[in-house]
């Protein structure tokens, strides 16, 4: 039981590591560290990503405690997961700021963070794209049909009509327990 323990928070090290952009962008380094090794399933990823949305905090905090919960089935591989995602960044952070407050005017640094901000947008669209699966999008065509009509509309009630959200979110609901 050490052992899995051991596994479950060297995997969640590099995740917090190397998860630059939050959550979103640190989904598919979840989805390969945690399904791809072989602790969850792919449904069951996608269930305890759709739960780590809907709970207040970071999805990649979120999905750490529940993953952590799901593969010891303890409050302690919840723990430990939760710590071995956020203490890397932790460190990171505060290293960081020691440095970029002493260089603010550097080219370099300007430059570095240049060329992170299209990274964390390709990293987040990752996201999406590893999310539109049979488990979030249906088997079926007609399945597949209607969850991508519903996604394209939440997208244009969003982006073109600036709704909030959370009022999006409630439609959807109401539209799926309608039509499915």
């Amino acid at each position: 039981m050490i052992g899995t323990y051991l596994r479950l928070i060297w995997s969640y090290l590099k995740i917090g590591l190397f998860g630059f952009g939050g959550g979103y962008a640190m989904l598919s380094l979840i989805q390969s560290e945690i399904v791809g090794g072989g602790w969850i399933s792919e449904q069951t990823f996608t269930d305890i990503v759709a739960i780590s949305q809907m709970t207040p905090g970071p999805i990649g905090i979120n999905s750490a405690t529940y993953i952590g919960y799901a593969v010891t089935g303890s409050v302690w591989g919840s723990i430990a997961t939760t710590l071995a995602v956020v203490l890397p960044p932790f460190i990171l952070v505060i290293l960081a700021y020691k440095y970029i407050s002493n260089h603010t005017d550097s080219v370099v640094i300007r430059g570095a963070f240049h060329g992170l901000r299209p990274v964390v947008v390709g990293l987040i669209a990752s996201a999406a794209l590893l999310l539109m699966n049979g488990e979030n999008f249906g088997f079926t065509l007609s399945h597949q049909a209607i969850s991508a009509a519903i996604c394209l509309a939440a997208f244009c009630l969003v982006y073109f009509t600036r709704l909030h959200p959370i009022f999006v979110i409630i439609l959807a609901g109401i539209t799926g327990a309608l039509v499915f």
